[in-house]
């Protein structure tokens, strides 16, 4: 492996025997070394490739700014993700994870404790990242002797969340606000608690994720002539249906997202359904 820059004594760019270019981390790699030089594959402890250029280039000046011990505990946990999620993450997870666990570290040992607002909602609607962030808060602890709360966990998520779904990490704070105010809405409108060990209740959280994206990005469901359909739903669950135009409203007034008939039909499904789920017997 040839260096192509050494960026710190413990990082190098350089390229692998396929030729591609590599940010390689490991203690003392690059010491006494400079540009043209092969790297010692003994020290070598960590070898990223990023396809994304900008990506790259972040990563390359995030890994010269925090300590590599913080980017090592990062990998250790975007791997126990990987694993665990079973699903592809952004690579911008190996920017904004280490990121933020290196800046957290430092907050708490300066005695600065951010409390999460939305940290029961994280719990309820991204229960997997949550899982993978209270996973992180026991790492964090066992290499640095750090206890994160868990409002920090709940931070820590919703990068995992974000490098699914691809908006950014402000966008998906937006989702969750705006999964939070429908949920408050229905639990209003029926005066009941969910239950969230239900599949109706998976669903309604997963419908909604999509329906805030959708908020968001100001996207509609294509509305077919289906006039009788969403009449026969409206009869059949009326008071799913009053709930899902106040959602509507709710859209309209905040968000200026107008939502349409198609919109407005799979929203009553699924508030008959959870509502169902949560013990109302006039939607069932």
């Amino acid at each position: 492996m040839v260096i192509e820059k050494v960026l710190n004594n413990n990082v190098v760019v350089a390229h692998d025997e396929a030729g591609r270019e590599v940010v390689a981390m490991g203690r003392g790699l690059a010491f006494g070394k400079r540009a043209g030089d092969r790297a010692d594959l003994s020290k070598i402890e960590k070898t990223y490739y990023i396809a994304d250029q900008d990506m790259q280039v972040k990563f390359q000046q995030l890994a010269i700014s925090i300590p590599l011990a913080h980017m090592m505990l990062s990998e250790r946990i975007i791997n126990e993700a990987r694993l665990r999620l079973g699903k592809r993450l952004s690579d911008s997870i190996y920017v904004t994870l280490p990121d933020h666990i290196s800046s957290a570290l430092t907050r708490y040992r300066e005695g600065i404790v951010l409390h999460n607002p939305l940290l029961w909602d994280i719990r309820r609607f991204y229960p997997d990242e949550y899982d993978i962030g209270m996973l992180a808060k026991r790492l964090v602890m066992e290499e640095t002797g750090v206890e994160f709360l868990d409002d920090e966990a709940a931070f820590i998520a919703m990068h995992f969340v974000n490098a699914q779904i691809t908006e950014t990490i402000s966008d998906v704070y937006t989702i969750t606000y705006i999964m939070q105010e429908v949920c408050a809405i229905v639990r209003a409108c029926f005066d009941i608690e969910f239950d969230e060990d239900s599949l109706d209740y998976y669903r309604f959280i997963t419908h909604l994720k999509f329906f805030a994206q959708r908020v968001l990005a100001d996207r509609h469901y294509p509305d077919d002539d289906n006039e009788e359909l969403i009449e026969a739903i409206r009869a059949k669950h009326a008071d799913a249906y009053a709930c899902a135009w106040k959602v509507q409203l709710f859209m309209l007034d905040k968000y200026h997202y107008q939502c349409g008939r198609e919109e407005l039909l799979y929203l009553t499904i699924h508030i008959a359904r959870v509502t169902r789920s949560a013990g109302e017997p006039d939607e069932a």
